[in-house]
């Protein structure tokens, strides 16, 4: 990587939990291709001022995640289609000013669900209603999945997501039997619910697919449970190593190929 100068383009992160997998995956390419770029991780209580500095800074690229996906939607200048569509964002491209936003989870998603070859015609759980969550169910929905339920405790935006796109809602767990499982929530997340399973064994041992979200650790109880019990699985590692691809994409023009996303999110993981 260069050494730091004042015409090096800075690229963020705004998270409620920051963690190394974004600024390792970003810097170990810039580094690869000889960009001067470099990109650091930001926790913070004030949403708004931090997307005021975006902009009153030139920073070229900010990465939005949880609990800040819908907050930062009328602090924008436009919105892409992929964010409009689900009312929530995860990447923001600053141009002189005008900020952009657009939602690679919902690309991410929809793209492992065809890289998987999950089943349209399978039944689907989804548990969690918030940013994340539109962008799953939305990817879905576009799939062709018509047989979904979103298991949400939140009796607003749980039945809100549901009527959104004409799916079921509940707010406690249903008889296991869902050939698809998908966790969007903070359960076995680095953190206080790092223990949590967000599925319980009945439920998993009923299903075909377990999808987990989380990203960090790559190895969630979820996941863990999913590959001890021989099913098919989709992980948080694979979603945010292509989602990130998709945001230095946008931030730099440079389109990555399959490996050097595999690098880097390999390295991204590395202690």
């Amino acid at each position: 990587m260069p050494i730091l100068n004042k015409d090096m383009t800075l690229c963020i992160s705004l998270s409620g939990r920051p963690s190394n997998l974004g600024t390792r995956f970003h810097n170990y390419l810039y580094d690869e291709l000889g960009l001067n770029f470099i990109y650091k991780a930001f926790g913070t209580d004030d949403i708004e001022g931090a997307i005021r500095g975006v902009r009153a800074l030139g920073i070229r690229g900010c990465s939005v995640s949880m609990p800040f996906k819908e907050a930062v939607i009328p602090l924008v200048d436009e919105l892409e289609e992929s964010a409009a569509a689900i009312e929530s964002v995860n990447t923001i491209v600053n141009d002189n000013g005008h900020l952009t936003a657009s939602n690679t989870d919902y690309e991410a998603v929809a793209e492992l669900l065809r890289r998987h070859a999950v089943d349209p015609s399978s039944s689907v759980l989804v548990r969690g209603s918030g940013g994340m969550a539109k962008a799953v169910v939305a990817a879905f929905r576009g799939a062709g999945f018509d047989d979904l339920t979103v298991l949400a405790r939140n009796a607003t935006a749980g039945p809100a997501l549901a009527e959104k796109y004409g799916y079921a809602w509940t707010d406690h767990d249903p008889a296991p039997g869902a050939a698809v499982i998908v966790n969007v929530t903070p359960l076995g997340m680095n953190g206080p619910d790092s223990d949590a399973l967000s599925f319980g064994p009945e439920a998993i041992e009923a299903t075909e697919v377990v999808f987990d979200v989380v990203a960090f650790p790559a190895e969630t109880p979820l996941v863990r449970a999913g590959r001890d019990a021989g099913k098919q699985l989709v992980t948080g590692a694979e979603v945010v190593a292509l989602q990130a691809a998709r945001q230095f994409e946008r931030y730099t023009g440079v389109a990555l190929t399959p490996e050097q996303v595999a690098r880097a999110s390999e390295f991204s993981r590395a202690e």
